[in-house]
């Protein structure tokens, strides 16, 4: 049984003009975003990403050390580093419940690890034992003809300690052993160059 054309459904007719007017707005829109995409192609291509040396910090050691100095009761280390090395922090925290007032500064390595230094006059073993993260006395390092406590534990930071008179220098971080002797002779030069410095090893 044929339909009636009553019920023959109704197929639209669009005009040719408009078909074409149709497919003029899609083609426009594509080449539209091909050439925003052409232009941030450019702009990337132009403006490489920057290396992550580049988003470090600068921070003037010596010059903090200085304004420190005033405060510190004596002039804390602004140790001088190879090409690569850089400092990400600089800054003298007064004394707390423990009664350690410290010199404290973040070095980044010229292998991209970490090593923080911490220096003070005014030492305890508990102040001591906790910049060590608590670790056990595994041995000692002589750098620059200075012995330096090592405390390590498996798998966590190791700390480098040396007390020379007065004064206690700690550092820790996860860097290899070369690095940590790159710092600990720069930071104890002007210990190593002082004949009236006592330097003995451990806790006070």
């Amino acid at each position: 049984m044929s339909e009636s054309p009553q019920n023959s459904p109704v197929k639209p007719v669009i005009a040719a003009g408009a078909a074409k007017r149709a497919n003029a707005s899609v083609i426009g829109m594509l080449l539209a975003m091909l050439s925003t995409v052409a232009i941030v192609m450019v702009v990337v291509l132009l403006n490489p990403q920057q290396k992550a040396d580049s988003y470090r910090q600068v921070v003037d050691v010596a010059a903090i050390s200085g304004h420190a100095a005033d405060v510190a009761g004596f002039t804390p280390a602004a140790p001088v580093l190879p090409v690569g090395w850089s400092a990400n922090y600089a800054r003298w925290n007064g004394s707390g419940a423990d009664g350690v007032a410290f010199w404290d500064v973040g070095f980044v390595t010229s292998a991209n690890t970490f090593i923080a230094m911490r220096e003070t006059i005014t030492a305890n073993p508990t102040w001591i034992s906790n910049q060590a993260q608590n670790a056990p006395v595994t041995g000692t390092r002589n750098i620059a003809g200075l012995t330096w406590e090592l405390r390590d534990k498996p798998k966590e930071d190791r700390s480098l300690i040396l007390i020379s008179g007065k004064t206690t220098i700690i550092l820790t971080g996860t860097a290899d052993f070369k690095e940590f002797d790159v710092l600990a002779a720069a930071a104890s030069k002007k210990l190593g160059q002082d004949p009236t410095t006592s330097t003995t090893k451990g806790t006070p």
